[in-house]
């Protein structure tokens, strides 16, 4: 049987957990002090539904999805991994407009390769990306991050 746990892990549901724990802490030292969990309602068209971002404010308007995601074992691409961040640009894609949106993630370095996850997922999912979202990647070792601008 695999198992796809994060090693070291009790779950990946605590890593994505503490990884959200360790976003709204930078981010608060960004100046931005936000809440989990937060509801803003989203839709095409007139339809909307409450969706629950992993972070947000009402002031200011903030939303934030959070991904602790890695490269395989192998050095493969984690393909189910990335249609769940493709969703988040969606859902971002789907949020009223004038909220700020952040995607912030760890940093995931490819063994014997100089892209991060992120850059790939930047390379290669640029037609999913919302213009206003902004990525920040996170280094898995220290507080040090890395923001880019789509």
């Amino acid at each position: 049987m695999s198992n796809f746990q994060r090693d070291g892990s009790i779950s990946n549901s605590h890593v994505g957990r503490a990884f959200e724990q360790r976003a709204r802490k930078i981010l608060a030292d960004h100046g931005l002090a936000l809440e989990l969990n937060h509801k803003v309602p989203c839709g095409l068209r007139n339809l909307k539904k409450d969706h629950a971002f992993d972070l947000g404010s009402e002031d200011p308007k903030v939303i934030v999805e959070c991904k602790s995601q890695t490269w395989t074992s192998g050095g493969n691409v984690p393909s189910a991994k990335m249609k769940n961040w493709a969703e988040a640009m969606f859902y971002f894609h789907m949020a009223p407009p004038d909220y700020r949106k952040i995607f912030f993630v760890e940093r995931s370095q490819r063994a014997g390769r100089e892209e991060t996850l992120l850059g790939y997922f930047r390379r290669t999912q640029a037609h999913m990306i919302p213009h206003d979202v902004e990525f920040w990647e996170l280094d898995r070792d220290s507080d040090r991050c890395t923001i880019f601008k789509h």
